[in-house]
């Protein structure tokens, strides 16, 4: 379960394929905030277990909210039955599941207690998830970095609410404590921050993407939206496929169509070589630790909140009266 008196933010920090290690996942539990890494993240089941077992050695005696994991349900992950009873002998506080949302591997979790958060890119999989019995959407919109959806997220949000009463996270766009604060108030419990954790000292993320990040923190526009990696719709850094269309790898696109994969022979190897990132990335300009990055986005997520209480809401009125709406004296 999540420990949510532990929390010092409504904030997961997203698992991040070849990114998201224990390094982090520890940084983040003792920052306050929920750690998580994809299981594949590990070569082998063995791996994922040394990888439990260093965190929850790093944890004992230690108040955090609690940690995840990620793994992927779909046919092509020979690997699921095995790690998923590799979670729940270590009774993983967190399992978030992709690519699929499957009633056994909901009842597995719950049988220890565990919690289940499935991500999703629209209605049909949000029904689909609930209908399995998870405990909270991951409401993937658009702008986030990796596998994203193209949706709003107010209406993303609004139309999940509608059917769901569980817990629901926001994915999409998110890097500093007002978007925390925002995601909050557009109904969501927790913010899914992803790309903003790429750029932090416990980061599995070489410097060189880091750096890369950094250089484009004024632009979205630098964010490409493409299947052209994996065969799945995902935003990646756009300088990243150009240079990997420069090796040959990717196509240029030219014709019209969408570049196909072909140097690049898996899935692995080819996000080693084309970076993901979300839009979020437009606000990221250096590398603090996370304790660090913590401290920042909770005091602007503190400062925003308390804006609304303090500031007047000003509004246009007839006549060229002002109207001043919730001011709080």
């Amino acid at each position: 379960m999540i420990k949510t008196d532990f929390l010092r933010l409504p904030v997961i920090a997203a698992p991040m394929f070849l990114v998201s290690g224990p390094e982090l996942v520890i940084a983040s539990c003792r920052a306050g905030i929920v750690g998580t890494f994809p299981a594949l993240n590990q070569r082998s089941t063995e791996g994922l277990v040394e990888w439990l077992q260093t965190i929850e050695s790093a944890l004992e005696g230690v108040l955090h909210p609690g940690f995840g994991v990620n793994l992927i349900v779909h046919g092509s992950n020979t690997r699921l039955q095995a790690d998923l009873e590799t979670c729940v002998q270590h009774r993983v506080p967190l399992v978030i599941t992709s690519l699929g949302a499957v009633k056994e591997v909901v009842d597995a979790v719950h049988s220890y207690g565990g919690l289940v958060f499935h991500d999703v890119i629209n209605r049909r999989h949000a029904e689909k998830a609930a209908e399995a019995g998870v405990d909270g959407l991951i409401c993937v919109a658009a702008g986030a970095g990796g596998h994203a959806g193209t949706l709003n997220p107010f209406a993303f949000l609004n139309e999940v609410r509608s059917f769901f009463d569980g817990t629901v996270v926001l994915s999409g766009s998110l890097s500093r404590g007002r978007d925390i604060a925002a995601a909050r108030l557009a109904g969501a419990d927790y913010a899914y921050l992803g790309t903003r954790f790429i750029c932090t000292a416990e980061s599995r993320a070489e410097d060189s993407y880091k750096h890369a990040i950094e250089e484009v923190h004024s632009a979205a526009k630098d964010i490409t939206y493409t299947d052209a990696v994996s065969g799945v719709n995902a935003n990646f850094l756009t300088t990243s496929i150009e240079a990997a269309r420069a090796r040959g790898a990717l196509g240029d696109g030219s014709d019209g169509s969408q570049p196909e994969l072909n140097a690049i022979e898996s899935e692995a190897k080819a996000w080693r070589d084309i970076w993901s990132a979300g839009h979020g990335a437009s606000g990221i300009s250096d590398t603090p630790t996370v304790a660090d990055l913590v401290i920042e986005l909770e005091r602007e997520f503190t400062t925003s909140i308390n804006a609304l209480h303090e500031a007047p809401v000003v509004c246009p009125a007839r006549h060229g009266q002002e109207t001043r709406i919730g001011v709080t004296s």
